[in-house]
């Protein structure tokens, strides 16, 4: 099973870097296919009408093919997690590398939810699969995939399973805010791009996905203090995890505060939810891999 597990993350990052090249392939070949349409217009000729259409055909393939391949990651990776879990005996994210899978499934499988929801924007995959491909690479690249002992603090398996399956949660949906970021301070408010969501879809996306993700990330710091309480006798001790994670947390109030009082929308919104996903990317990396803490088990 664990072989199985390390197959299949191997499939899922050939897929997510197959989808992230199609996504771009979708959401860049607009351009030259929407061109045709103009010189079209306004010079009409058989021929440009025939390359004009197999340029749309080709796009619209793209996303198709971009859409398939990122739920054939998704499932590989739904594998590798179950094998994990099977050759483990617990639950697959009690390190770096199970965490970091685990991440990058959350991100693909919200981004799913989020192209088929009705806000969805496939031209969205190219900006947030290079998110899911990065956490893989790294994965791949600095983090051992070998099955070890649970560190004591961990030994808890209901509230291992609930508690980073929470975290998993809230920074999987908090992915999609920041690719719907990125591209709205690419598309500007005046809309510079025609193959580019609008700008009030992308501000609404960003704003959808908070929605989903805040919650979480506030149930999953409450569990965790829950778990601190239980493991170290304390609910909270300022350890550098848990104030990352709450700066993160803050983070993400501010921004809801801002737009629900202050109707605080476009390039401001969208500059703090960059800041708030650079958080999660803090408190992920940073603090496991480099702050000394009582979250130091990263196991790398």
């Amino acid at each position: 099973m664990e072989q199985l597990s390390v197959n299949m993350f191997w499939l899922a990052l050939i897929a997510t870097g197959l989808a992230t090249l199609l996504y771009w392939g979708h959401a860049f070949g607009v351009r030259s296919a929407s061109g045709g349409l103009r010189r079209l217009a306004t010079n009409p000729d058989g021929a440009s009408a025939g390359q004009s259409l197999i340029r749309l055909r080709r796009t619209a393939s793209f996303g198709q093919a971009a859409t398939l391949a990122t739920w054939l990651a998704a499932a590989f990776l739904a594998v590798a997690l179950v094998a994990r879990w099977r050759a483990s005996g617990h639950a697959p994210w009690s390190n770096m590398w199970e965490y970091t899978v685990a991440f990058a499934w959350g991100v693909s499988a919200a981004y799913i939810v989020f192209e088929r929801s009705a806000w969805g924007e496939r031209t969205l995959g190219a900006f947030v699969q290079p998110v899911v491909l990065g956490l893989l690479a790294v994965a791949a690249a600095f983090f051992p995939s070998e099955i070890r002992p649970l560190v004591p603090a961990l030994q808890n398996e209901p509230l291992l399973i609930a508690h980073v399956a929470m975290m998993v949660l809230a920074y999987s949906a908090l992915s999609v805010s920041f690719g719907s970021a990125v591209v709205y301070l690419i598309q500007g408010e005046g809309n510079r791009f025609s193959r580019l969501p609008k700008a009030a879809l992308l501000d609404e996306i960003g704003y959808r996905s908070v929605m989903v993700g805040f919650p979480l990330l506030a149930l999953g710091i409450a569990l965790g203090a829950y778990w601190g309480n239980s493991a170290w006798g304390r609910y909270w001790g300022w350890d550098p995890k848990e104030t990352s994670s709450l700066v993160t947390w803050l983070i993400y109030a501010g921004y809801l505060h801002m737009r629900g009082l202050r109707r605080w929308q476009g390039v401001r919104s969208a500059v703090l939810l960059i800041v708030g996903f650079l958080a999660v990317l803090f408190t992920y990396f940073a603090v496991n891999l480099w702050v000394s803490g009582l979250h130091s088990y990263a196991g790398v």
